[in-house]
């Protein structure tokens, strides 16, 4: 699903933003990727995404190789790959029904589709009856849960959670962990990046570990302990 091999980032002379990492992680698999800030864990992300390029290495995700991939091939890669940030990036002007919506009509899916398609995904992330709501009368937790459903509506076969839990309290911490789990049990690979030691050490799954632009450790699922 992902294979990064030897892949370094420099942006500049102070040193590589990742250094000859090498990574792979299977298909619907359930990865945590932690380290402290700065340490490269968003580069790596722009890399999967194909924001940045590698400096050097070769990287393959769902049989793609990105040595061969053509500028007019990044959105179709990109539908394989959903993207929740800490800060929700939602639509404040648009319902939770409408966030929704918007991945799906830029992508010229048609009117009938998406009626159809939005509220079994509100469903999926527990925000059944909340499709008419805009997004400042939801808790953080439910925003954060808006944020996930459009990430999924186009059924990546990835999820990449980039700190989903950064502005939640622990109670809807945790609801938005379960969303992430559920989705993984359908068969999508989540990487999921967090400070919360708590998280880490509760979910008992795989633990990559990132320092320094460097893998410093890649622990089994319950191996990990903090």
């Amino acid at each position: 699903m992902i294979l990064l091999d030897r892949v370094t980032k420099t942006y500049n002379r102070r040193g590589p933003a990742l250094d000859r990492i090498s990574l792979h992680v299977e298909p619907k698999e359930f990865v945590l990727i932690v380290g402290p800030s700065g340490a490269g864990k968003s580069t790596f992300f722009k890399l999967l995404t194909r924001e940045e390029k590698p400096t050097s290495g070769k990287i393959i995700v769902g049989g793609i190789d990105y040595d061969r991939l053509k500028d007019k091939d990044i959105p179709l890669l990109r539908r394989k790959i959903g993207v929740v940030f800490q800060d929700f990036k939602l639509l404040l002007n648009k319902t939770v029904a409408e966030n929704v919506a918007f991945a799906l009509e830029i992508a010229g899916i048609s009117s009938n589709e998406i009626k159809h398609t939005v509220p079994k995904v509100l469903d999926v992330v527990g925000l059944k009856g909340k499709d008419r709501n805009y997004p400042l009368e939801l808790s953080g937790g439910e925003r954060q849960r808006v944020a996930i459903a459009r990430a999924i509506v186009r059924q990546p076969k990835i999820l990449i959670a980039d700190e989903p839990t950064g502005n939640l309290d622990p109670k809807h911490a945790w609801d938005v962990i379960a969303v992430l789990e559920k989705i993984n049990r359908f068969g999508t690979t989540v990487l999921l990046t967090t400070h919360n030691q708590e998280i880490v050490n509760k979910l008992r799954r795989r633990v990559v570990t990132i320092s320094d632009g460097k893998i410093v450790s890649d622990r089994a699922a319950g191996q990990y302990r903090g």
